[in-house]
């Protein structure tokens, strides 16, 4: 399968299986176009019509660059069939029963009353909670047990609002450290907090212990006054942004991610990327909505030419700004063209329900996050561990090459079939998929491989 686009300038060829990425000149790109669908003889004589004698280009040019095309092709690197799908079952069976990573909701409560958050501000559709150091104890413990013989874990404390439980991570992490040693072991911590209760004590502590910290800004002030508000109605972006940058100040500007929501009622989200910047901010993330269809926020298709339009600019402003010696990043458009994610996360991907759990503050297991609450894909718990297997063998059948409508795009191993909760919570089914988010998804990969390609060929 081949992709072909333009954008910033460059002709773009994507062989998709074989992860081969070829920036071409006008004459290949559209002898790739038609090679498949016509004889040599007619694309050759198609192209000449086109392009013989103009801008000193001959016959024999053309003949020339029909023969690399058809070299590339013989090599492996352009037109690459499939031969991935019988792998598809067989990859994730091999770590079937390994863990290596759980999302602990240390709180099911938050001081913040956003009116999208998908987790029914924290509580998921129960109680509030907040997780005892008991049971964060026992689902290290369970991480460990089921980790076989990987040695880095990873442990995202999570909420609602985890800051709101901030003595019992911090008690966690301490026990955390105490049984990595004796079971040769290595956990990494990240914690996504909503800013509110940072100060001096949680800097020093995040920055100590944890990884990685996703921190939550909408950007402009306008923007997250409008979602992220108190229980009171109040804006939360007075309070938070000077924590955010004290925090990332004192942690060197290094991991750390902050992370925003964009809405209908902000599809023009690159100037809410602008504020971030201005702010001081190089770590950034802009993720869209995902809600209940019918909703006020949900993005609508008039938003989409929108959004495209805004993941093209932010293309254009990454290179600008590296070019002047003030790079920064955006998460969607980390992208490795030389090395990139192995066939075996591109096949199966995240994980979630096989390798990666979430764990609720009363020990219940879950695939993910996003599917706290949802009954029928309650796991088990820490304490008797995986008993639902009909429901854990959905997401360890839950590849790429499970979902139907995944079969012709060409970006199929670029997401992995996508997200499998955005698939459930707008089709019913994990193997479904979520079509405005696939196309978003689409468009953001394009632009994320014309920055890398502008970077490749500047240095």
């Amino acid at each position: 399968m081949v992709h072909q686009y333009k954008l910033g300038g460059y002709n773009i060829v994507l062989d998709i299986c074989s992860g081969g990425v070829h920036v071409v000149d006008d004459v290949c790109y559209d002898i790739i176009e038609i090679y498949e669908k016509q004889t040599r003889d007619e694309v050759i004589s198609s192209i000449c019509q086109k392009y013989e004698g103009k801008n000193g280009i001959t016959r024999e040019d053309i003949i020339t660059c029909y023969d690399q095309v058809e070299e590339l092709k013989k090599t492996g690197q352009l037109f690459t069939p499939d031969t991935f799908e019988p792998m598809a079952d067989t990859l994730k069976q091999k770590t079937s029963g390994v863990i290596k990573a759980l999302c602990l909701h240390v709180a099911h409560t938050c001081n913040l009353n956003c009116s999208y958050c998908f987790a029914s501000q924290g509580k998921y559709h129960g109680e509030r909670a907040v997780m005892s150091l008991e049971v964060g104890k026992r689902a290290l413990d369970f991480l460990v047990e089921n980790s076989g013989t990987r040695r880095n874990l990873e442990v995202d404390f999570f909420g609602g609002e985890p800051l709101m439980n901030f003595q019992m991570i911090k008690d966690l992490v301490a026990y955390a450290r105490e049984i990595e040693k004796v079971h040769n072991k290595n956990f990494r911590f990240t914690l996504t907090t909503n800013g509110v209760l940072i100060d001096q004590d949680v800097i020093d502590f995040a920055n100590r212990e944890m990884s990685n910290v996703v921190l939550s800004l909408d950007g402009r002030k306008e923007v997250h006054d409008r979602y992220r508000v108190d229980y009171l109605g109040n804006g939360s972006w007075d309070k938070i942004v000077p924590k955010f940058k004290d925090l990332v100040d004192q942690r060197g500007g290094k991991n750390y991610y902050m992370r925003g929501t964009f809405t209908h009622a902000n599809p023009d989200f690159l100037n809410d990327i602008k504020v971030m910047l201005d702010l001081g901010f190089n770590e950034l993330s802009m993720e869209p909505v995902v809600c209940a269809r019918g909703d006020k926020e949900e993005l609508t298709e008039e938003d989409f030419p929108i959004v495209c339009k805004q993941y093209e600019d932010l293309a254009s402003l990454m290179i600008e700004r590296r070019k002047e010696g003030k790079e920064f990043t955006f998460y969607h458009y980390m992208i490795d063209l030389k090395g990139g994610p192995c066939i075996y996360k591109r096949i199966s991907g995240c994980g979630s329900g096989t390798e990666y759990m979430a764990v609720t503050p009363w020990g219940d297991l879950y695939p993910c996050h996003q599917f706290v609450g949802e009954e029928k894909y309650r796991l088990g718990s820490i304490y008797e561990g995986v008993t639902n297997k009909e429901a854990q063998n959905e997401f360890a059948c839950c590849n790429v090459y499970a979902r139907p409508d995944c079969a012709d795009c060409w970006a199929k191993l670029y997401c992995s079939g996508g997200c499998a909760a955005n698939a459930y919570h707008a089709t019913g089914s994990v193997k479904g998929v979520y079509e405005y988010g696939c196309r978003l998804f689409r468009k953001r990969m394009e632009c994320a491989i014309m920055v890398a390609i502008d970077k490749e060929l500047s240095e």
